[in-house]
């Protein structure tokens, strides 16, 4: 029995270790950032300050000196990822309830079409998708950035693989006692599935919110642009030295990791719940 708990001591000893160095690598890119911000633009870069007591905090306040507008891009990028966030969370979750509780003529070919929007590349959507803007004028507004990705696939198809994992007894019930459909989603349906719309949710936030292609293509004016977008501009300014160019880099990254590190428990928890059953 001795041998055995210190067999195991080993064992996780090695394997938090080996956790650790991977992590230590993984984040190495942001500390070594973060070192390039705060030495300050006359410091000979290095990934560790050489002298901690001359680390520059205010050059994080120099950004939105330098470039005010800076405040504006992450405005229009929270704008942009919640609206779509949003979207995809209703046109998911009404697409998944029909394909998961209803019986239609045509269920399983909406099935297939929805998932064969996941094997479409992007690329060949977009000189359609920027047609059809431009046509309308939705140029440079929210609309724009939003409307074309309020519909998603993969977001149908995570919470149809959720809701097949639900007993199928509490829709019967419900219906028994007299709930309505769309009663049944809104009070039962959707807080059982909180794992997988919280998924869904950090996925695509994400995800648009580092989406740079479209936001070029759509936006002209400075003023519409996005942080990802804005950020390319920002380094190409003459006076935007490299401490400032790393702080801003920072400024934009710092929403989507607080996002990452509050949701990565229910990411990993909706990803892996639909997994047995189909």
């Amino acid at each position: 029995m001795f041998q055995t708990r210190s067999a195991r001591l080993r064992y996780h000893l090695v394997a938090y270790t080996l956790l650790i160095l991977a992590s230590i690598i993984l984040m190495s890119p942001l500390f070594f950032a973060l070192s390039l911000a705060l030495q300050g633009a006359t410091a000979a870069p290095s990934l560790i300050p050489t002298d901690f007591t001359k680390l520059d905090w205010g050059v994080f306040a120099a950004v939105f000196e330098q470039q005010p507008i800076i405040a504006r891009w992450i405005a229009n990028s929270f704008v942009q990822a919640s609206g779509v966030t949003i979207g995809v969370l209703i046109t998911s979750s009404l697409l998944a309830y029909a394909l998961s509780y209803l019986n239609f003529p045509g269920k399983t070919i909406l099935l297939f079409f929805a998932l064969g929007s996941l094997m479409i590349p992007f690329e060949v959507t977009l000189i359609p998708n920027y047609l059809f803007i431009s046509r309308i004028g939705w140029k440079d507004s929210y609309q724009g950035l939003i409307v074309p990705f309020l519909a998603s696939g993969f977001g149908v198809f995570l919470l149809r693989q959720y809701f097949m994992t639900l007993p199928r007894e509490l829709y019967d019930a419900a219906v028994v006692d007299g709930c309505g459909r769309l009663r049944y989603l809104w009070s039962i349906l959707l807080p059982l599935s909180r794992p997988a719309l919280a998924t869904l949710a950090v996925y695509t936030f994400l995800s648009t919110w580092n989406q740079f292609y479209w936001p070029l293509l759509v936006t002209n004016s400075n003023e519409w642009r996005t942080t990802q977008v804005g950020i390319t501009i920002f380094r190409n300014f003459e006076y935007a030295v490299f401490n400032i160019q790393m702080a801003a880099t920072l400024i934009v990254m710092l929403p989507t990791l607080i996002l990452l590190v509050l949701g990565q428990r229910q990411l990993v928890r909706g990803l892996t719940a639909g997994a047995l059953k189909g």
